[in-house]
C-alpha cells in the first residue's frame, strides 16, 4: 500500500512559477513509477507528465512540454513537479500517481494509486 500526499499548489499569476510536491510513504517507493495529472472543473482527467522509476525516462503532455519538469527524489519518497511559465489554463487540480513498474503511461488506468489532489490557480 503506497499513500501520496500533494502539496505546493495554490494562486499564481500568469507567467509565474510553482513546484508541486507528492510523498509516498513506504520503502519501496523507488520501484513505482509516478505520474502527474490534473482535472480542470467541468472537464475530464488529463495526463500531464510521467517518470520512470529510476528517474531516468519521461514523457510530458504537448500541453506543458517544455514548461513542466517533472523529477523525483528516491531518498525522500518524493516527486516533484516544476511548472514554469503558467497560463490559466493549467488551473486545476493536479494529482500525484503511482504505479508498480519501471515506466510510467499516460492512462489513468495504469496507475495503482493516487493523491487526494492539490489546486492550482493562474489568474489572467
Amino acid at each position: 500500500q503506497v499513500q501520496l500526499v500533494e502539496s505546493g499548489g495554490g494562486l499564481v499569476q500568469a507567467g509565474g512559477s510553482l513546484r508541486l510536491s507528492c510523498a509516498a510513504s513506504g520503502r519501496t517507493f523507488s520501484s513505482y513509477a509516478m505520474g502527474w495529472f490534473r482535472q480542470a472543473p467541468g472537464k475530464e482527467r488529463e495526463f500531464v507528465a510521467s517518470l520512470s522509476s529510476g528517474g531516468a525516462s519521461t514523457t510530458y503532455a504537448d500541453s506543458v512540454k517544455g514548461r513542466f519538469t517533472i523529477s523525483r527524489d528516491n531518498a525522500k519518497n518524493t516527486v516533484y513537479l516544476q511548472m514554469n511559465s503558467l497560463k490559466p489554463e493549467d488551473t486545476a487540480v493536479y494529482y500525484c500517481a503511482a504505479r508498480r513498474g519501471t515506466y510510467g503511461y499516460t492512462q489513468i488506468h495504469k496507475y495503482d494509486y493516487w493523491g487526494q489532489g492539490t489546486q492550482v490557480t493562474v489568474s489572467s
